[in-house]
């Protein structure tokens, strides 16, 4: 089982920026594919954003593509996310993921096994 705690949520006005951080708690994090999620109310979670453990491979969503970026730094155990040109609909509780392989197969939320506890994003128009 990985632990994983994110931070780097906030506040902020349409058009700023955040960026997200997740540190997970494990031997080998270079081994697992990791994800980013998010969870408005009343909607499904839906994925951000994947990249594979060697960081090679990324995978966004089309509502964040050339607006977000996933990465992670393997020596650090640590998984980013920045969010630029935010938008209104970006607000929502944000989750990191991780998924016991190396190689991501798809952002859905039944490919990853363990999820940190989100930290909050909110946009203001």
């Amino acid at each position: 089982q990985v632990q994983l705690v994110e931070s780097g949520g906030g506040s902020v006005q349409a058009g700023g920026s955040l960026r997200l951080s997740c540190v997970a708690s494990v031997y080998g994090y270079s081994n697992y594919c990791m994800g980013w999620f998010r969870q408005a109310p009343g909607k499904e979670r839906e994925g951000v954003a994947s990249i594979s453990g060697s960081g090679v491979t990324t995978y966004y969503a089309d509502s964040v593509k050339g607006r977000f970026t996933i990465s992670r730094d393997n020596a650090r155990n640590t998984l980013y996310l920045l969010m630029n040109s935010l938008e209104p609909e970006d607000t929502a509780m944000y989750y990191c993921a991780a998924r016991s392989a190396a190689v991501c197969v798809g952002l859905r939320p039944k490919y990853f096994g363990s999820w940190g506890q989100g930290t909050q994003v909110t946009v203001s128009s």
